[in-house]
């Protein structure tokens, strides 16, 4: 099998694009190739395709439908702030043209069907860590770190539905003078200064799985996230979750993931960089358990794949 991807940037290290590189790896052990010049037996497109956008010359469009479109999403637009019903038009008309679709998590189904409609063909694959790299790489080695007996962390784009202040506030009220909060990804303004906080700016791929590797907790309370690669790859280094139980995050966190429990949405558009509060006693079981191996995950792409032929 052949495939052809798009809206991929395997240089970017991305949500998306990270977990595109996961991908290409271990379909390739099951003798998938990306070969852009052999004709593909399927598309797989991340997010949106140009080529089923109305501004794509006919041709390119003409020649691109013969060939099965599959689209993975990882979510859609719905900030009341912004105007999502533009940002989601070329999603949906992707969604429309689309052979298959490959949800991130149930949580994003849910959503994506309460905007799009139904689908004809879809499944839920979700995202999925690489073991055998995880394995190779070694727990982070800093002195400054040396200090504490157990390293907490968080990793992210941070965005204010990220919510890195609730991180910081539920790590200084849940550790002991003992214990220490890493955070990775560019902070404009830090909301809180302490010395156990420690911001580390961005890391690469292997200086993240490090980090998580030497952490005892990943904590990642966003609100409404779909499936963030950071916690599946935290988990997989041997991390407990602690996260929201609000969005997709809950369902690859772990049936152990403390899980803060918050009001349901009922998805209709709302401010999302204006988080509600949250109130960290309300704690929750979690009756998710998946399987988080990319060697399952890449079977389950190929198989969906290998239906739309």
């Amino acid at each position: 099998m052949n495939i052809h991807l798009e809206n991929v940037n395997l240089y970017s290290t991305s949500g998306p694009n990270h977990f595109a590189n996961k991908l290409i790896k271990y379909l390739k052990k099951l003798d998938v190739s990306f070969n852009n010049k052999v004709e593909p037996h399927a598309r797989l497109c991340f997010i949106e395709s140009r080529h089923e956008c109305s501004c794509a010359p006919t041709s390119n469009r003409a020649q691109f439908n013969e060939v099965p479109l599959v689209q993975r999403l990882d979510g859609i637009y719905f900030n009341s702030a912004q105007n999502y019903k533009l940002q989601n038009s070329n999603i949906k008309r992707t969604y429309n043209a689309a052979s298959g679709v490959i949800f991130q998590s149930h949580f994003n189904k849910s959503l994506i069907t309460k905007y799009f409609g139904e689908h004809k063909n879809s499944t839920v694959i979700h995202n999925g860590a690489d073991v055998d790299h995880i394995k190779s790489v070694n727990p982070m080695q800093a002195s400054e770190l040396d200090k504490y007996e157990k390293v907490w962390s968080c990793a992210s784009s941070w965005r204010p539905h990220k919510r890195l202040q609730d991180n910081i506030e539920y790590f200084l009220e849940h550790s002991s003078q003992k214990e220490c909060l890493v955070i990775a990804g560019h902070v404009d303004d830090k909301p809180i200064e302490d010395k156990r906080i420690y911001y580390v700016g961005n890391l690469n791929i292997d200086q993240l799985i490090s980090l998580y590797k030497r952490s005892a907790y990943f904590i990642h309370l966003a609100w409404l996230d779909h499936c963030p690669n950071v916690v599946v790859d935290a988990r997989a280094s041997g991390c407990h979750i602690i996260c929201s139980s609000s969005g997709g995050t809950r369902e690859i966190s772990g049936e152990d993931a403390i899980i803060i429990d918050e009001d349901s949405w009922d998805f209709e558009p709302v401010e999302l960089y204006s988080p509600p509060s949250m109130n960290y006693s309300k704690k929750v079981k979690n009756s998710w358990q998946i399987d988080y191996n990319m060697d399952t995950v890449a079977e389950k792409y190929k198989k969906f794949l290998a239906k739309v032929q």
